[in-house]
């Protein structure tokens, strides 16, 4: 039997992939413990150059404390990305369906083998689709991820139901590009899946991790509209708000077409993702995302500073100066917490039921952060008393 610990980092996907490693282990009769391991898997991330380098941190950390370190995710498939690591590092550049058969198989198996292994989060994400067969110009994610595809809908629902079992009360349906599911010989798009996952028996809660604003049409609004377990939150990646700065990234909408669509959404709580400082944004188009956010009635912005990344289409443009991203990125992230504390003011003296997913914080329906006392992983009904600068301050109902 060998000790091992599992590490990721990175989105949801990569928490998943992790998941799986773990699960492996597990089940073929390893330890899991915390840091001194026999073995130590670090599930990495490429978004950004700077998602690299804490790869590369990582991997070198869990070098100097196991005997054996294995190196996966989309960084480990990116060519060069940890040249120069320590003896005892192996980088599996798999795709993540076949990288837990080949890490478990490299550790190899005992005797003792466990039959069902449970995640150690209170929320539980589960994997749908993975991949991506559009090329935006400045995403490396196809060349490390591969084309889209997605998984059996009767394997998801099981997966499900197994996660119920395990005590967890929410579940977040998790892809690449999770628009783009598809069981076509059970004829179950994500419209679909959504109604069926919502009809398993036990579930409290059910999200969807992010969307592009190209599949958010009627029939999933209706779906997750009349899915009574299905939270009113919505993550929509605009990445600019300038048409200009769109079409060169290779984005495959306008700002009207994200603005109209969006307003099909009006009483979800909406969030999204941004690129400060792609090459053709000036200050005029750094003004239009701002205004775009604030049209489209957006909250929590994730602001991400542009990093070229190596094979993509802009790999070599950088033209936008650190310290003009850092100023530019630091307004973006001040107007999304306005916008989050004017949401947040709206809800004091109403009530919500909040997921307590750590000590003392925890998120409600529409994904709002509460500041509240209930045993984690407790499901608890809070009234709003006030705000304060990390969320809704709650008691019980």
């Amino acid at each position: 039997m060998a000790t091992f610990s599992v590490d990721f980092l990175g989105c949801k996907v990569s928490q998943t992939d992790a998941q799986e490693i773990r699960e492996r282990l597990v089940m073929d009769g390893h330890a899991e413990t915390g840091s001194a391991a026999d073995v130590a898997v670090i599930n990495t991330c490429c978004v950004t150059h700077e998602a690299v380098r804490k790869s590369r941190q990582a991997a070198r950390r869990a070098a100097r404390r196991a005997r054996r370190v294995y190196v996966t995710g989309c960084a480990a498939r990116l060519p060069g990305a940890f040249d120069g690591l320590p003896a005892g590092v192996d980088i599996v550049a798999l795709p993540a369906e076949r990288t837990p058969s080949f890490v478990a198989g490299d550790v190899g198996a005992v005797g003792c083998v466990r039959a069902d292994v449970g995640i150690d989060r209170v929320r539980a994400f589960v994997k749908v689709q993975d991949g991506c067969s559009f090329s935006c110009r400045f995403c490396v994610i196809p060349q490390v991820r591969g084309a889209s595809r997605s998984r059996p809908a009767a394997a998801v629902l099981a997966e499900i139901g197994r996660r119920i079992e395990q005590g967890h009360h929410e579940v977040v349906l998790t892809g690449i590009n999770l628009g783009c599911y598809r069981d076509r010989d059970a004829r179950v798009d994500l419209a679909a899946l959504v109604r069926a996952a919502g009809e398993v028996p036990g579930l409290a809660r059910l999200r969807l991790s992010s969307l592009e604003v190209n599949h958010l049409d009627d029939e999933l609004l209706a779906a997750m509209r009349e899915t009574p377990t299905v939270s009113r939150h919505l993550h929509v990646p605009l990445q600019s708000g300038d048409d200009g700065v769109l079409q060169a990234m290779g984005r495959r909408y306008n700002v009207s077409t994200y603005l109209r669509r969006l307003a099909r959404a009006g009483e979800f709580n909406l969030t999204t993702d941004v690129i400060v400082g792609f090459p053709t944004e000036d200050e005029r188009a750094f003004e239009r995302t701002l205004r775009t956010v604030a049209t489209a009635g957006i909250t929590k912005v994730h602001v991400f500073p542009y990093s070229p990344r190596p094979g993509t289409k802009t790999a070599a443009e950088d033209t936008v100066p650190a310290a003009v991203k850092k100023e530019r990125s630091a307004r973006l992230r001040a107007a999304s917490a306005d916008a989050c504390r004017q949401r947040w003011l709206s809800k004091v003296g109403s009530e919500d039921v909040v997921l307590v997913d750590r000590p003392g914080r925890g998120y409600g329906d529409d994904y709002s952060p509460w500041l509240l006392e209930a045993p984690v992983g407790a499901l608890v009904r809070v009234r709003a008393e006030e705000v304060t600068s990390e969320g809704i301050h709650g008691v019980a109902a």
